[in-house]
């Protein structure tokens, strides 16, 4: 397992020229499969006023987990129930009186994520981080309709990327890739425990930046 650590990110603005909403969701682009066999779910959207200062905050924990997810007109509205997991362990999803359990994570395959579904039935799953005092995870990765007895593996990296787009939703599944490109990439691993950015916009060009504060 990784050394556990939490990343505290504020996003903000002040007097920006244009109001913008600003997506974030965490996706690594070099994932086989992506957007074929799994997809990212958007983290937080947050719109920036034209005029005045504005704030947005969002915070990750690499405690990640699997859940069985709930979703309704392409969003995780919930998670049915979870488990803790972390990187090279495995959970197993059974089902008995319509109740639905995953067991307690153990060694697997290093480098993944590992659920097996063994319910007898189709399971949508997510795999996602549990922040300090939640009950259930903020979902990352959705797995669109795994079959009885079939598995999913997951490779894991928390890479942040933000949007300007205010075609999405929170929780929204992302089916494909984002018509714009990302504004901003980092890999919150690689960040300080508490960092400050701030949204600009370039009054030539029109185009927006975030820079550290």
């Amino acid at each position: 397992m990784s050394r556990p650590f939490t990343r505290h990110l504020t996003f903000q603005s002040n007097d920006l020229g244009k109001e913008a909403t600003i997506m974030l969701a965490l996706i690594n682009g070099d994932l086989k499969g992506l957007y074929e066999d799994f997809f990212p779910i958007v983290w937080k959207v947050s719109t920036f006023g034209k005029t005045g200062a504005y704030r947005a905050q969002a915070t990750y924990t690499n405690q990640l987990a699997f859940s069985k997810a709930q979703v309704v007109n392409g969003n995780v509205i919930s998670a049915g129930t979870c488990v803790k997991i972390n990187d090279g362990e495995k959970t197993t999803l059974t089902q008995a009186n319509d109740v639905y359990h995953f067991s307690p994570a153990q060694a697997g395959t290093s480098g993944v994520l590992q659920a097996v579904n063994k319910t007898g039935a189709v399971q949508d799953l997510a795999v996602g981080f549990l922040n300090k005092g939640d009950l259930m995870p903020t979902p990352a990765l959705y797995f669109n309709e795994v079959g009885d007895e079939s598995n999913v593996k997951a490779q894991f990296t928390p890479i942040l990327r933000v949007y300007i787009t205010s075609d999405y939703q929170e929780t929204a599944i992302l089916r494909g890739a984002i018509d714009t490109p990302a504004i901003w990439t980092q890999d919150l691993a690689a960040l300080a425990e508490n960092t400050t950015w701030n949204l600009k916009r370039d009054t030539a060009t029109g185009r927006y930046t975030i820079v550290q504060a």
